[in-house]
């Protein structure tokens, strides 16, 4: 791998930004302001230091949609894409008004009517008007969501990428795992197998757990070493060139009474959740699954969109009303979930990239399940 911070391809930030500005025309936005970091990301196409953490709204990047013109928030132009030149970077400040000042000098700002932010705080609430004196201001955020809920040709070649990794983590982990081995190692085993294709930033923090008999989620109480009879659960998510690619798998350790059922009714549970995945079908078709196989909800989301982080739609048991209104639309990759649990067991536990395509879905991972490997099922 480089050392040198290079910008996204060209095609997958054209091909992004044409969405966005296509989304700005239909809802009629004039300027986005945008400073959550994988909106950032998708308009520009530039990867940024030192955004790891939560931070509060500040005006990182500003498309302008008469002209395209991008304005970033940048120090320095090492992985800044061509078309970003020199005179639209500009520095951080302490001072916000240093960066109200940088907005009021770019073309179009002062005759904006309408201007879409993607967050916003107290502070910036009573300064983006000065910058903006004409300007209503709307939620950006929806026709960010918009635009990168569908992915491009280019963004899904980039997603299957990442996926690769991720796929290549969990086969490591997989074939180190034997009785006597800590959760702990086996984490370190997943995330060591991608770090060695190039990509060092786990999408998840928690790889392996032993899944529990007792309670519905993970063993607690225990030194965390794998035993005879454990059903262990693995989950790799890889971080490769801005996307996240999931993949999840649950495999025993020696002679598990019963896991053959469970094995069944997880591969049942999974056909009905792929089977959901329809253009245009409700998001809460997959909640629905669930119910139809006979099996509890999880406590944890079904179904979320795979993109630059943590995409819509966001499928819950939590959230019913917001799964009922979402739509399942064409060009969505989805991270599955299947879940079973049975008291006195443990439970199994899969998770697939699912793309909705026009004539259905496509399942995008490929890694082999037990049921499959092992007993002859077929899962995917």
């Amino acid at each position: 791998m480089a050392d040198e911070i290079v910008p996204d391809d060209p095609a997958l930030r054209v091909g992004r930004r044409e969405r966005v500005l296509a989304q700005m025309a239909a809802e009629d936005l004039d300027v986005l302001v945008l400073g959550r970091q994988a909106n950032v990301r998708y308009v520009t196409g530039a990867p940024q230091l030192w955004v790891a953490g939560t931070r509060p709204f500040a005006p990182i990047c500003v498309l302008v949609r008469a002209t395209g013109d991008i304005h970033l928030n940048s120090s320095w132009d090492e992985g800044i894409p061509e078309e970003i030149g020199h005179d639209h970077l500009y520095g951080l400040a302490w001072n916000p008004m240093t960066l109200i000042e940088v907005l009021k000098n770019i073309d179009g700002a002062a005759e904006a009517r309408r201007v879409g932010t993607d967050a916003m705080s107290p502070t910036f609430g009573q300064l983006l008007p000065m910058a903006f004196p004409q300007a209503e201001f709307v939620d950006g955020e929806t026709a960010m969501k918009a635009a990168r809920r569908r992915k491009t040709p280019d963004e899904l070649r980039v997603l299957r990428g990442a996926l690769a990794v991720a796929e290549r983590g969990l086969a490591a982990a997989v074939s180190e795992l034997t009785e006597g081995i800590t959760e702990q190692a086996l984490n370190g085993v997943l995330m060591e197998a991608m770090a060695a294709g190039g990509f060092s930033t786990s999408a998840t923090q928690d790889g392996v757990w032993i899944t529990s008999p007792e309670h519905s989620w993970r063993v607690g109480r225990r030194d965390g070493r794998i035993r005879e009879g454990d059903l262990v659960a693995l989950a790799a998510g890889a971080l490769a060139d801005g996307y996240v690619g999931e993949v999840g798998r649950t495999w025993p350790v020696g002679e598990v009474q019963g896991a053959d059922k469970l094995y069944r009714r997880s591969d049942d549970l999974w056909q009905r959740l792929r089977d959901a995945c329809r253009p245009g079908a409700p998001a809460s078709d997959l909640l629905s699954a669930y119910e139809a196989a006979g099996e509890a909800l999880p406590p944890i989301p079904v179904a979320h969109g795979l993109g630059l982080g943590f995409d819509p739609p966001v499928i819950s048991p939590d959230l019913p009303a917001t799964s009922a209104a979402e739509r399942l639309d064409p060009g969505t990759v989805l991270a599955v979930t299947s879940y079973v649990w049975e008291p006195g067991l443990g439970a199994v536990f899969s998770r697939d990239a699912v793309l909705i395509n026009d004539d259905g879905p496509e399942v995008l991972t490929s890694s082999p399940s037990f049921s499959a490997a092992v007993m002859g099922t077929v899962h995917g």
